[in-house]
Parts: structure tokens; sequence; C-alpha cells
């Protein structure tokens, strides 16, 4: 008499229907929001072609829903102006798009590190990065955003303190409705490689471990969600997203709150340069990569595949 099992897993997975029906995960576009760098000069980026800068002139919403806009200035200074200034690159530029896109959601990334002449995220001290003086100034860059047309505004900036004083400051200009999506827990990881030429944001010396999070760390990331939340963040993100699904999911099972998860440069690039080679299909390996973000328990990617990810879904 057979002993064969009754249960066979593989009825399911015979034709791409039935995969389909059954998955456990869903990639949908209404998820993706693509990284769009806006500079002085357009200067387009063969490898990388998703890390390419746009003038203001150029800026297109590449048939994605939402985009996360980063600043190349034409002229940085110690303190990093050009991020807060009535007629800074992002404010140029959030303005363009929302004339052009009144539907596109406009996110802004909140940091010093394209603006400032030495590259750090804050203003120096001592040879320091000052955490409390630099608050002062996202919070002035965030009221900027918002006053040129940005949905949200998202500090990556990783100083203590700082949603709290962005909160505080946009509740007293009157823009307590504009959401914070808050780079939480962001690493001080090798995968930003590609971005920081792209944003031309590399610190001038040192690095920023002192202020970005030990890679060994998990616990830290949980107690950095918890404090963001508790400063009035509504969205909170983990960076990187492939080499840290461990954090994604510890930090969706402790909090009921939108999770999103930065799909880095690095990441990006790893998979272009070995389809350049053959070594691997750029689709599957980028739709499998972002289920394995969503999976991991991430409801907002951000992706350099959105614009792709629009043609193939």
């Amino acid at each position: 008499m057979s002993t064969f099992p009754a249960t066979r897993l593989r009825r399911l997975r015979r034709t791409g229907a039935l995969r389909e029906l059954v998955a456990e995960t869903h990639l949908d576009l209404a998820d993706m929001v693509m990284p769009l760098f806006v500079s002085p000069e357009a200067l387009p980026n063969e490898a990388l072609p998703a890390m390419s800068r746009h003038t203001v002139d150029g800026l297109a919403s590449a048939g994605v829903p939402a985009v996360l806009l980063f600043g190349i200035p034409e002229a940085k200074d110690d303190e990093g102006t050009g991020a807060w200034i009535d007629d800074g690159i992002v404010q140029q530029a959030l303005r363009a798009l929302r004339e052009r896109f009144p539907e596109l959601l406009l996110l802004t990334d909140v940091c010093l590190c394209e603006y400032t002449a030495h590259g750090h995220c804050g203003v120096l001290h001592g040879g320091e990065v000052d955490n409390d003086a630099t608050l002062d100034l996202l919070a002035r860059t965030s009221i900027s955003h918002v006053e040129a047309g940005a949905d949200a505004v998202c500090p990556s900036d990783m100083m203590d303190g700082r949603v709290g004083a962005i909160r505080h400051a946009l509740d007293d200009a009157g823009y307590e409705q504009t959401p914070i999506v808050a780079y939480s827990a962001k690493y001080a990881s090798a995968f930003y490689g590609p971005f920081r030429e792209a944003a031309d944001s590399a610190p001038s010396f040192g690095d920023r471990r002192g202020y970005q999070m030990n890679p060994a760390n998990v616990r830290e990331a949980l107690r950095e969600c918890e404090l963001d939340l508790a400063e009035g963040a509504d969205v909170i993100m983990v960076k990187p997203a492939l080499p840290y699904l461990d954090v994604i999911r510890a930090v969706r099972e402790r909090f009921q709150v939108p999770v999103a998860a930065y799909n880095v440069s690095g990441e990006y690039g790893m998979v272009r340069a070995a389809a350049a080679r053959g070594w691997l299909d750029e689709r599957q390996a980028a739709l499998e990569s972002l289920t394995a973000i969503k999976r991991a328990g991430a409801d907002i990617v951000v992706t350099y595949w959105a614009k792709d990810l629009a043609a193939w879904l």
C-alpha cells in the first residue's frame, strides 16, 4: 500500500496562474517611491540610469506615483544654506513638478550633506557634527520644502531629536497635516557608494559612523524607531533594505505603523553590474529583491527600479 502523502505542495506551483493565485506577497507600484536627483546641470548615468541628474526643466514623473527628491546645489557652504533658501534647487523642483504633475506625490529628503562644503549631515563644531545646532537648520529646510509644495518630508540625517524639532516647527508654521517619513534606522553602510557620487555628498573627511547606526545592531534600531514615533514620525524607515531584512521584520513586528525600506544605490548597482556581465537577469533579480523587501514587512519601498517596475507590472 502506498504511503505517499496526500498533500502535494507542487500542485499549486504547476502554472503561473496557480502560483499567482496563492502568492503571499504582491508588488504594487502604488507602494513604490522613485528617488530623483535634480541639479543645475543634467548628468546622465549610462551604467545606473535611475541615478542620473536632471535639471528642473528636464524633470518628469516617469509614470510613477511618488518621487523622493534629492538636490545638488550650484554652490555649497559650511552650513548648507542651499538646503533651505527659497530658490534652492529642491524648492525649484517642487514648484515645477507640482505644476506639471499635480497628482504626483512629492517627498523630499531633508539633510544637509548635499549642501555642506564638508559633506557631513550637520554643521561642524571642533571637527565634530554638532547635533543640537543642526536641528534648527533641518527644521528650516523642512518648512521651506513644504512651502514649495512637498507632500511629506523625510529627515535622513540621523541627528538625535530631529523628528521632534521638525514636527514642532511644522506645527507652529501651520503645517500640522504634513507627515514626517523618518529615516529611523539608517545604518553606516558600504552600500551608499553610487548615491554619494550621484548626489555629490561624500564627506570630505572622516565618515558618518558617529551618527549613522552600527550595522551590528538591531535592538538599537527598535529604540531609534520608538523615539522617532514618540517625537511625531508618521512613517519609519529602514535603510539599506536587502542586507537588513531582519531589521525590517523586527520593526514590522514591533510597531503598528507604516514601515518603509530604502532599496539603496549599492543594491541597485550590484544587480545592474552583474546583469551587464550576463551573470543574471536584471528584471528577475529586481522583482525578487523587491518581493523580499515587501515579504520582510515593508509597506513602502524606495527603489531605483520604480520606473522599470511601472513597465514590468
